[in-house]
């Protein structure tokens, strides 16, 4: 629409104080109170007047026309303007990393959040750097003794270079999976099947995580690889009933090992204590027996230089002592009878009446022991047949030593 209008109510309203075609005054705005904006009708109208010379009467409906279709072009073109801008937002979530290219050669990397790409200029590839992919790998392979055994695998990896990812090689997944089927094939193939079987399975696995990592590190495709699982290694199905039994029999073995240890790992503290118990005991009993032979060897010392001076006293002391030490844990009588000679009365035995109840008299009779009498006591050669006990015995005894101890003091 215009944004004035000339000559209403005789005012002049254009802002270029130019006249209309009513007629008016061309010394400028008379009417400066109420200025509006400019008439594009109006200003398209005097330019295609000043252009008039060259297209005739009929120019002025022409370009009044082409000004109506650039004003249509002109809006279209901001809104196309508008909408491209608008379509050139996009976001990245927390765990991707975007790669930018632009005109398809790489530009930058883009952190999470909400960004904006010129259209048709950038393209972005969102790529997660924090999520776990796996990769299975399976097959069946020659083993080093030639057996064919069927085994699978599962490889656990991570994105760590979207850049090297994306561009390193055609694809990272596809080139891995191309290695770690070409390592385990290596580690198989230097492999027995017994081992593959049983107890080499964790050797298999970290071998063939090794290979991969050596395989994959000249390439740089930005993968890291975590974890490399051994799940299933099987035979043949022709021949997988002998391995099962093969399986069961080492499956037996060690347990029977594994008892051995335990029983072994049980007795054998026990047999060590027992052994060093027994070193012990003879190192207590040899300076036991030491020590008593050397008071043995001190009490001889002592004794011969009295043994020097008086003999028969000395000879008499030792009999006492030492039938007093054999007879003090007895309970025997001995019995002197008119032919000066000893016999012993088992009273132990009388008294629970065994003799009376299983022996015949005859044989209590040879029971009695007849001990010669010692040579230089006065009590031995006693005529009178009488009952002594053995403590009456080592008193009277003592007694004589006493007696004759004063005598031999008494001649000094």
């Amino acid at each position: 629409m215009a944004w004035n209008q000339p000559g209403n109510n005789g005012q002049d309203r254009d802002p270029w104080g130019s006249s209309n075609n009513q007629g008016g005054n061309s010394g400028g705005n008379k009417g400066g109170r109420d200025q509006g904006p400019p008439d594009l009708d109006d200003i398209f109208r005097k330019l295609s007047k000043k252009l008039g010379g060259l297209g005739g009467g009929k120019g002025g409906d022409n370009l009044r026309g082409a000004g109506n279709g650039g004003k249509l072009v002109g809006i279209v073109a901001a809104a196309a303007v508008v909408i491209w801008a608008a379509s050139g937002f996009y976001t990245i979530k927390e765990a991707e990393r975007g790669v930018v290219t632009r005109f398809g050669q790489f530009s930058h990397l883009v952190e999470p959040g909400l960004n904006w790409k010129p259209t048709f200029i950038d393209q972005v590839r969102a790529v997660n750097v924090e999520a776990v992919r796996e990769l299975a790998a399976s097959g069946v392979m020659l083993t080093s003794d030639e057996n064919v055994v069927r085994v699978e695998m599962n490889v656990q990896y991570r994105v760590t270079d979207p850049e090297r990812y994306l561009f390193a090689v055609t694809s990272a997944d596809d080139s891995l999976r191309q290695a770690t089927d070409s390592a385990l094939r290596g580690v198989i193939g230097r492999s027995s099947m017994d081992r593959i079987l049983t107890e080499g399975r964790t050797v298999v696995r970290s071998e063939t995580q090794r290979e991969i990592d050596e395989t994959i590190r000249p390439y740089n495709m930005g993968i890291t690889v975590l974890d490399v699982n051994f799940q299933a290694a099987r035979p043949p199905e022709e021949v997988k009933a002998a391995f099962d039994d093969a399986i069961a029999a080492r499956e037996n073995r060690e347990q029977y090992v594994r008892e051995a240890e335990a029983y072994a790992n049980e007795v054998q503290p026990r047999a060590n204590g027992q052994a060093q118990r027994i070193l012990e005991e003879a190192r207590a009993y040899k300076a036991r027996v030491v020590l008593e032979a050397q008071g043995e060897v001190a009490r001889f010392a002592k004794i011969l230089p009295e043994y020097k001076a008086a003999p028969e006293i000395t000879k008499e002391r030792l009999y006492i002592e030492t039938m007093e030490r054999v007879l003090s844990h007895t309970r025997k009588v001995l019995v002197s009878d008119n032919n000066s000679n000893l016999m012993v009365l088992p009273l132990d035995q009388l008294m629970r009446g065994q003799s009376s109840s299983t022996t015949p008299r005859s044989s209590q009779e040879s029971s009695l022991l007849r001990l010669p009498p010692a040579s230089g006591s006065n009590e031995r050669a006693s005529s009178s047949s009488s009952s002594f006990s053995p403590q009456d015995i080592m008193d009277q005894r003592r007694a004589n030593a006493q007696r004759n101890d004063t005598q031999r003091q008494g001649r000094e």
